[in-house]
C-alpha cells in the first residue's frame, strides 16, 4: 500500500475548540499538508512556526471576476493576500467568482449572466496571472455548488473549466472541488478527465454532510483509483468536516486515497 497523492486536510473545518496554529502541527505531525481559509483570521507568526506545509489559502478577501470595479477590488487583494502566501508559503491561492461572505453566500448574487461578463473574467483571469507571473506564485479557481453558493457566478465545474482553458497559463489552475461537482453535476471521474490538463488541486468531502469519506454517497476508493488510472499523482485535500472525531475523519481520508 502507498499514497501516491499528495495529501492534505484544511485545518479550519477540524478540531474546532483548538488555535489554529495547533491544528497545522497536528496535520503536519501526521504528515499531511495543510489548507487555510481567510489569513486575517489568523497568527501569522504562530503558523510559521508551526513548519507546516501549507497547501493552498484563499488568494483573495474582497472582489470579483466580471466588472470593472470587482476586477480592481479584486487584484488589489490577491496582491496584498499573494505577499503572505510566500510568506507562508503557500502552494496555491485559491479565487471564486465573487466574494463569498457568511455562510458561503455570494457578494453579490447573480441571477442571470448578461452579454460580455465571461469575456471580462477572462480578462480578470489573465491579469491575475499577469501579477502571479511577477510575484511567482499560482493561482486556482475553484467551482461551487448552487445549493450551497446560490447565484455564484462562474461556480460550475462547467464554467470553471472552460475558463481557465481558455486562459490557459500556468500561474492559473483548477481548485477541483468534488464534493461541489457531486451536488452540482455528478460525474465525477468524467469530470476529473475534463479537467486534468489544468487541475491544480482535488478538494474531496462527501456527500451530503461534507464531512469525511466514507459518511455519504461517494465512492472515494473508487475515485482514487481512477485518478490514478488517469495519471494524477498531485494534490488531494479533505475540504470536510468531521462527522464524529476529526482524527477519526483524517484516518479515514488517508485510507480512501491509500492504494
Amino acid at each position: 500500500m502507498s499514497r501516491p497523492f499528495q495529501l492534505a486536510v484544511c485545518a479550519e473545518m477540524l478540531w474546532p475548540e483548538k488555535p489554529i496554529a495547533w491544528r497545522a502541527a497536528r496535520l503536519t505531525e501526521r504528515g499531511l499538508g495543510v489548507g487555510l481559509w481567510n489569513w486575517p483570521d489568523h497568527d501569522l507568526d504562530q503558523l510559521e512556526k508551526t513548519g507546516a506545509h501549507f497547501t493552498i489559502m484563499n488568494g483573495y478577501l474582497q472582489g470579483r471576476l466580471s466588472d470593472a470595479e470587482g476586477a480592481e477590488m479584486l487584484l488589489a487583494s490577491a496582491r496584498e493576500t499573494a505577499e503572505v502566501g510566500l510568506r507562508l508559503g503557500v502552494d496555491r491561492l485559491n479565487l471564486h467568482g465573487t466574494g463569498l461572505g457568511d455562510g458561503g453566500i455570494p457578494i453579490p448574487q447573480h441571477g442571470a449572466f448578461s452579454p460580455g461578463m465571461a469575456l471580462r473574467a477572462r480578462d480578470t483571469l489573465h491579469r491575475i496571472c499577469d501579477l502571479g507571473e511577477e510575484l511567482g506564485v499560482t493561482f486556482t479557481l475553484e467551482n461551487l455548488n448552487p445549493l450551497d453558493h446560490p447565484g455564484c457566478p462562474f461556480g460550475s465545474t462547467a464554467d470553471v473549466l472552460s475558463l481557465v482553458a481558455a486562459v490557459n497559463r500556468p500561474e492559473l489552475r483548477i481548485n477541483l472541488d468534488l464534493y461541489h461537482t457531486q451536488i452540482g453535476e455528478g460525474d465525477l471521474l468524467r469530470w476529473c478527465e475534463a479537467c486534468l490538463p489544468w487541475i491544480g488541486e482535488i478538494q474531496v468531502a462527501d456527500n451530503p454532510g461534507r464531512c469525511e469519506p466514507g459518511t455519504g454517497e461517494i465512492n472515494y476508493p473508487g475515485i482514487a483509483r481512477g485518478l490514478l488510472d488517469l495519471g494524477y499523482s498531485g494534490p488531494i485535500g479533505m475540504e470536510a468536516f468531521a462527522k464524529e472525531a476529526s482524527d477519526v475523519a483524517i484516518d479515514a481520508f488517508v485510507e480512501a486515497f491509500t492504494l
